[in-house]
């Protein structure tokens, strides 16, 4: 089980987290980048700010590889998440998976990022052009 799970508060960089999830063994690499959009709920967003409570966070995302190395042969797996402001078109969550075939890798890492949504302390503030609200960072 080879894992790299770690919260920035600086940008994240998507190349160095591909360079990472690569080896020899693998055959299939996916990759979820999740990107700041522009619009929530017909609602212009200006930009977000996520907070972690990061020994939690942390701890949580161990827990989701882990069973992400039960349910599927998956040879490793990549979980950055960013914390502060990001602006529209930023980046706060890289998810990577490698495994010698794509299906695996596909599979854990749609169940990574869903079950990180649901189950990760990380919330996030949208900031629109007339207020604010924090809310879950899920959908």
């Amino acid at each position: 089980m080879t894992t790299n799970i770690q919260i920035y508060s600086s940008p994240l960089n998507i190349q160095s987290s591909i360079d990472w999830i690569m080896s020899p063994e693998s055959g299939g690499i996916d990759v979820f980048i999740g990107t700041v959009r522009n619009a929530t709920k017909g609602k212009k967003v200006i930009k977000l700010e996520f907070e972690a409570y990061e020994p939690m966070a942390i701890a949580e995302m161990e827990k989701i590889a882990k069973q992400a190395f039960e349910k599927w042969p998956v040879q490793r797996v990549l979980i950055h998440h960013r914390t502060g402001v990001l602006e529209v078109g930023e980046v706060p969550v890289v998810i990577a998976v490698s495994a010698a075939h794509r299906a695996a890798a596909f599979d854990a890492c749609r169940y990574i990022i869903d079950t990180l949504k649901q189950t990760v302390p990380i919330w996030k503030k949208e900031i629109f052009e007339d207020g604010e609200v924090w809310v879950a960072a899920h959908p």
